[in-house]
């Protein structure tokens, strides 16, 4: 018997519009759409902004995240909420 997996994310990626493609150490990519989340406000209203959402976007607590102002100040997806998310090709494999 095997353990279960606890995804854990080594990179992201902004993708297009607010979807973030999330790169996991079982090597598969998961394309998350952040825009339901967006469209929420609340915490994630930071993120309506393009510039702040494609800049900010990074990896902390083994996750997506968005840095809002240094490390103890951060917004994340739980991993196995991102992990949920389509399986896609790598996007950056086309890029030349």
């Amino acid at each position: 018997m095997s353990d279960p997996y606890f995804p854990i994310v080594e990179r992201v990626s902004p993708g297009p519009g607010r979807t973030v493609y999330a790169y996991f150490t079982d090597g598969s990519i998961r394309r998350y759409d952040m825009q339901p989340h967006i469209d929420r406000g609340g915490v994630f209203a930071p993120l309506a902004d393009e510039g702040f959402f494609r800049e900010r976007l990074t990896v902390l607590n083994d996750t997506v995240a968005w840095d809002l102002s240094g490390p103890a100040n951060c917004l994340d997806i739980d991993p196995f909420t991102v992990y949920e998310a389509p399986a896609v090709a790598d996007p950056l494999e086309d890029v030349g």
